[in-house]
């Protein structure tokens, strides 16, 4: 039998926590003021892990697209503070703001947001220009980001030689290939049919398997079914925070048998 350290039983090490990717604290966001106030968040805290897949659902007028802004530096809050990665947003000014949504943020948008004409491999390139990064080197991220999507043999077309899903998956390629500490997507299967929603949803599951930090704001209950952990927002509260997966496991539809 193994011998107990003097002074009590043996005791197993803790695993280390994981770190905060967003940490909001007592958030709230008012536009206007007076009568004409309009409180759009209300003494908001949230915080995500690192390796978690959130969804953030709620009504027009909740407050989900209010945060959204406020998560992805977009917005500042009125009052209370939000840190994303670790760095306090509320000490950054515009310039230092735009340099963090370009390193630790990977927006994917309803609408695609793809200059037209460019190739995807050119589109998904495109914030390695941003931020200095050499033309050999942006070509290889940009082809490995597009492969990881399964766009490898579309990199040289136009996003109107696209499908809708097509396009959305370039998107979230281009929302890669920075390796962002978070990606945000903003009702990503908004404009898809149903089989290209399927599509773009197994990507952003598979992505998670692989260790990817991701906030979806949706309003579709299908969509927030991929996710570990689902948020209501109403009225500029959190009203329900439901975990359906272990932040450390795979996402409840990922299908396991392919490769993450």
């Amino acid at each position: 039998m193994a011998r107990q350290p003097a002074g009590g039983p043996a005791t197993l090490p803790q695993a280390p926590a994981r770190p905060l990717v967003i940490q909001l604290e007592e958030v709230t966001k008012t536009y206007g003021s007076g009568e004409a106030a309009v409180h759009a968040l209300r003494g908001v805290s949230l915080e995500v892990a690192a390796r978690d897949y959130v969804a953030i659902m709620g009504a027009s007028g909740s407050g989900k697209s209010t945060l959204m802004n406020i998560i992805g530096c977009l917005d500042v809050p009125t009052t209370g503070r939000f840190f994303i990665d670790g760095i306090d947003s509320g000490a950054l000014d515009e310039s230092q703001l735009a340099v963090v949504r370009n390193r630790k943020i990977g927006f994917v948008f309803q609408s695609f947001n793809l200059i037209p004409r460019m190739s995807a491999l050119a589109n998904v390139a495109l914030p390695l220009a941003y931020a200095g990064v050499g033309q050999a080197e942006r070509r290889r991220r940009a082809e490995a980001a597009l492969a990881l999507v399964g766009m490898e043999s579309r990199m040289g077309h136009k996003p109107s030689e696209l499908s809708g899903g097509q396009q959305q998956r370039a998107a979230v390629a281009r929302a890669l290939v920075t390796a962002p500490s978070l990606i945000l997507a903003d009702e990503p299967t908004g404009n898809l049919d149903t089989r290209s929603s399927h599509d773009v949803m197994d990507v952003f599951d598979r992505l998670n398997a692989a260790g990817r930090t991701i906030v979806v704001i949706t309003h579709e209950g299908d969509v927030a079914a991929h996710a570990k952990r689902a948020i209501r927002v109403s009225d500029g509260q959190i009203v329900d925070d439901r975990r359906m997966a272990d932040p450390d496991g795979y996402p409840p539809l990922w299908r396991q048998g392919e490769p993450a």
